[in-house]
C-alpha cells in the first residue's frame, strides 16, 4: 500500500476506531509531537469528519421536513387563519 494511504488509514483508525488504551493514546500523542505533519493531517481529517457529520444531519433534517410536509401538508398560518377558513366554509354551506 502507498505510504499516504497507510498514513491515512492510521489516522482514520485513531479517529474512528475503538477507544485506544492508555499506552496507545500516549504513543499516538508522542507520534504527533515528533511529526507535526501527522498532527496537522489528523486535525484536517477530524475537521473533515465533523463537516461530513454536519452535512449528514442537515440532509436528514431536510428529508424529515419533506416527509412531514408530504404527510401533513404545508404549515398553516396559525389557529386564527385556520378558524377563519372554517367559518368561511360554514357560511358558504349555509348560504345555499
Amino acid at each position: 500500500m502507498r505510504p499516504e494511504l497507510t498514513r491515512l488509514q492510521r489516522i482514520e483508525q485513531h479517529l474512528l476506531g475503538p477507544a485506544p488504551t492508555a499506552e496507545a493514546a500516549a504513543a499516538w500523542q508522542l507520534e504527533q509531537l515528533l511529526d507535526p505533519a501527522l498532527a496537522a493531517d489528523a486535525a484536517v481529517q477530524q475537521q473533515l469528519y465533523q463537516g461530513l457529520q454536519l452535512a449528514g444531519r442537515q440532509q436528514l433534517r431536510r428529508e424529515l421536513q419533506a416527509i412531514h410536509r408530504q404527510l401533513y401538508g404545508p404549515p398553516t398560518g396559525g389557529w386564527l387563519r385556520g378558524a377563519a377558513g372554517e367559518l368561511r366554509a360554514l357560511l358558504r354551506r349555509f348560504r345555499r
